[in-house]
């Protein structure tokens, strides 16, 4: 099939100070997150001056995609578009139209299936296109690749590094962001009897901890936003950290395998607050690096746009694994999957 770009698709982030309740507020919208835990979440972005790295880290990561395109030969103009902050998607896409493009691929810079992580990009899609009229570029979202050899590889390597930092015997724990249990339980078909996002963190979390040779780990959640009327997955990472401590572990490496790039929810979540609840308690603590700046990670976007541009076989480390996406060799979402979390009646 014939494609003219790639739409890169990310969160976004403030970039000032004046940015950070506008861009708070676009993320929570119609979510009934209270003001107070918006004003807390405000100061965690002030703490760094009001700028999130992360649109930086996928501008890093846009260009190191660009220059493995050319080495690989092919010929793919890069756009960058965001859900919440500039430059948003329905700016991007319009920008799009006018250059002549017709239809592109799209990479949504999450690994996983669920509402946020993939049905979420999936009606920024559309709302870009809506926004750009009946004439707007046709967009094909890449699949998932939560057990991708490469995502594995990058993490894999990089839990090795850490853990060769920490005393002998160090537990390791793998973190992703938390949803509402009740989005978890929507994600996936019927079928498969939901959790498609919590079974995907959880798998991936096994291929990385059997690549880095380690047989005992935990899978726990972080960054948690939502009424505290509503269960999340838990248990939370601090609360982990505490447990850990209180079963006599002494040292901790903690893997944000639920991301990409170390953007604010890593940095704040992890090398703060986690990172001192351990340092309070005498835990030895370490944060493996993501793979926003592995090589490996260029190549991986690469590869998926080939499974497209040239009908490259999809590699994947758990083929009978529950996955979607627009993939060339598996199935889309089903129409009801990875609905949103329904807010609970007043």
């Amino acid at each position: 099939m014939s494609f003219d770009a790639l739409l890169w698709l990310s969160f976004g982030g403030p970039e000032g100070p004046a940015d950070v309740r506008p861009f708070l507020e676009n993320v929570t919208r119609g979510r009934g997150v209270p003001p107070e835990r918006l004003d807390e979440v405000e100061q965690h972005y002030q703490h760094f001056g009001g700028v999130s790295p992360i649109n930086r880290l996928n501008r890093e990561a846009i260009a190191a995609v660009e220059a493995e395109l050319a080495t690989q030969g092919v010929k793919l103009p890069v756009y960058f578009g965001n859900r919440n902050w500039h430059p948003m998607a329905e700016e991007t896409v319009g920008t799009m139209l006018a250059d002549g493009v017709h239809r592109a691929l799209v990479f949504p810079t999450s690994a996983y299936g669920g509402y946020s992580a993939c049905r979420q990009y999936d009606e920024d899609i559309e709302r870009a296109r809506a926004a750009a009229g009946p004439n707007a570029p046709e967009l094909v979202k890449l699949r998932h690749f939560f057990d991708h050899p490469l995502f594995v590889e990058s993490f894999a390597d990089a839990t090795r590094q850490t853990l060769a930092t920490l005393p002998q015997g160090a537990r390791l724990v793998f973190t992703a962001h938390s949803v509402p249990v009740s989005a978890d339980k929507a994600a996936g078909p019927p079928a498969e009897g939901g959790g498609r996002y919590s079974k995907q963190v959880g798998e991936a979390s096994r291929l990385v901890a059997a690549a880095a040779g380690v047989a005992e780990y935990d899978v726990v959640w972080q960054s948690r936003s939502g009424p505290p009327q509503i269960p999340w997955l838990d248990p939370d990472i601090v609360d982990h950290i505490e447990a850990l401590h209180a079963d006599g572990v002494t040292a901790v490496a903690v893997c944000p395998i639920g991301f990409v790039s170390d953007h604010l929810e890593v940095i704040w979540d992890l090398d703060n607050e986690a990172a001192e609840k351990a340092d309070e308690l005498g835990v030895a603590f370490a944060r493996v690096s993501t793979p926003n700046s592995d090589p490996r990670f260029a190549q991986l976007v690469v590869e998926l746009i080939r499974e497209h541009t040239e009908g490259l076989e999809p590699r994947r480390l758990s083929p009978d694994f529950p996955a979607a996406g627009c993939t060339v060799n598996g199935a889309p979402c089903a129409p009801l999957c990875c609905e949103p979390a329904k807010r609970p009646a007043r």
